[in-house]
C-alpha cells in the first residue's frame, strides 16, 4: 500500500469517527432540547422567568471547566453553551405568549 493510501484509508477512518460523533451530537442535542421544552412549558404554567441568569452564568463556568478538563478551547464551549442557552430562552419565550 502506497503512503498516498494509507494516507487515504486512513482520512476515512477519521471521517466515519466524525460522523458518528456529528450524529451523537445531533441526537443529544435532541434531548437536551425535549427536556428544556418541559422546562419552558412548566415555567409558562406558573409564570416563572423564561431566562435564569444565575443559573445560565453557573452552567457556562461548568462547561468552561469541563472543557479544560477535556482539553477543548474553553472559549469555544462558552460559546457553544450560550448559542443553546439563546435559543432555549427564546423558546421558553415563544411559550409565554
Amino acid at each position: 500500500m502506497s503512503d498516498t493510501q494509507r494516507a487515504a484509508e486512513i482520512l476515512r477512518e477519521h471521517r466515519a469517527s466524525i460522523d458518528r460523533l456529528d450524529a451523537i451530537l445531533v441526537y443529544t442535542l435532541a434531548e437536551r432540547f425535549k427536556h428544556t421544552q418541559s422546562v419552558g412549558k412548566l415555567k409558562a404554567e406558573h409564570a416563572l422567568p423564561p431566562s435564569d441568569p444565575t443559573r445560565e452564568s453557573r452552567q457556562i463556568e461548568r462547561l468552561e471547566a469541563l472543557a479544560r478538563d477535556a482539553d477543548l478551547d474553553p472559549e469555544f464551549a462558552k460559546k457553544f453553551l450560550n448559542f443553546i442557552i439563546s435559543e432555549v430562552i427564546r423558546h421558553h419565550e415563544k411559550l409565554q405568549k
